[in-house]
């Protein structure tokens, strides 16, 4: 575990960059950025121990943030809701920026994304694969175009970098498995894709905290680019009826090409370099369950 150093993480309110921050702040000085822009938002940061900094990535201007960091953990992101090129100027030009303002960390994680990958068909995708266009291709694309001029930066200046492509999350404060769950309780149809099983390694939050640790003390130059994901395969077949066993209720699911293809990763390279993941599949989706809906009286599955 990281003690007595100078972390920023941004993106801080979102659900992977707020546990790691939290988990940090315990031993370290933890700065948080994001837009805090909910109520409450600077409040929940400060009661952790996070010291505040209301920041938009967007705007790509880093003036007024220390250039003295020890790590960094760059989690904020456009979700590509807008134009592509908005996109792509915040999640790859400004991370960038970013990279160079605190080109003095030991440290520098920036998170990619899974999804950037082209289909492979039933086997594991490997870093080496090649990218692809999914359904969210301004979010994709634009992280394959981050990784890029990350990669470059990190190059130029010998920032030690880690660039994770992060796959399925999930845990208390939520993630694609909960909004599984979510349909599954409001009986409304899951969507597939037809080349079944549909394979994933979901990565609880309390494993993702670790590696997400592990990815910055790991960083290297030239960068380690690495899946970020559970060490369990899991089909999604097979963990949505698990929860619709513990909630009673049969999962619906409706099978077409017009949904994500399975983002099943290869995991060789995560265990050699950030380590494995300690929570079985079973168990981290009862106990997101349990958080999610504590009214729920669940049944053994």
């Amino acid at each position: 575990m990281l003690k007595n150093e100078k972390i920023l993480i941004t993106g801080v309110t979102g659900k992977i960059a707020f546990p790691i921050a939290r988990e940090l702040a315990r031993d370290n000085d933890v700065w948080g950025m994001a837009r805090l822009q909910s109520p409450g938002d600077r409040q929940r940061l400060e009661q952790a121990g996070i010291t505040a900094v209301a920041l938009d990535m967007a705007g790509g201007d880093f003036s007024s943030l220390p250039d003295d960091f020890t790590h960094v953990f760059h989690a904020a992101v456009d979700p590509g809701l807008g134009q592509w090129r908005d996109c792509v100027r915040t999640n790859a030009h400004n991370s960038g920026k970013l990279l160079h303002h605190c080109r003095r960390a030991k440290g520098f994680v920036y998170c990619s994304t899974g999804s950037i990958y082209a289909y492979q068909g039933q086997r594991p995708l490997l870093e080496s694969d090649p990218p692809g266009v999914p359904d969210r291709a301004n979010y994709s694309f634009s992280k394959v175009a981050g990784e890029a001029v990350c990669t470059w930066v990190a190059e130029q200046y010998a920032i030690p970098l880690t660039i994770i492509r992060i796959c399925s999350t999930y845990g208390p404060l939520g993630g694609a498995p909960a909004m599984r769950l979510e349909a599954i309780l409001n009986r409304q149809p899951i969507k597939l894709y037809p080349d079944s099983p549909n394979n994933y390694n979901p990565i609880y939050e309390d494993d993702y905290v670790e590696l997400g640790i592990s990815a910055m003390q790991q960083a290297a130059v030239p960068p380690l680019v690495v899946n970020w994901s559970g060490s369990e395969t899991v089909s999604l077949e097979d963990y949505c009826s698990y929860l619709g066993k513990l909630v009673g209720i049969e999962p619906i699911f409706e099978y077409t090409e017009h949904t994500h293809t399975p983002l099943w990763p290869d995991t060789t390279h995560m265990h050699a370099t950030l380590g494995r993941t300690r929570v079985p599949w079973r168990e981290g989706m009862r106990r997101m369950v349990e958080a999610l809906h504590p009214e729920l009286e669940l049944r053994d599955a």
